[in-house]
């Protein structure tokens, strides 16, 4: 495959790309309110976050939902992806 490009919108839903044709891939719908959406960094998964408070991580390959994080109390505004090892660095 080509290039991909990862949308996320308003409307809660995010969607995949193939940036050579426009044809939409994956759609990722879940949440209930507005989503940001980013690839792991193996490109294998997508986690969306929202301002319902919710995060989800899901299959690039199959579009399914692998699970969802639960917890906060109010709306998620950040996330991201740790490369691998950098919990075991020693100033950590």
């Amino acid at each position: 495959g080509g290039m991909e490009i990862l949308t996320a919108s308003v409307d809660g839903i995010a969607k995949l790309w193939r940036a050579d044709t426009g044809e939409c891939l994956k759609i990722f719908e879940g949440h209930r309110t507005k989503v940001s959406a980013m690839f792991s960094l193996d490109g294998k998964e997508v986690l969306t976050t929202s301002l319902d408070a919710v995060a989800k991580l899901w299959s690039v390959e199959s579009g399914e939902c692998l699970f969802t994080l639960t917890g906060h109390a109010d709306r998620i505004v950040a996330a991201a992806f740790a490369p691998i090892g950098i919990r075991e660095h020693p100033s950590l």
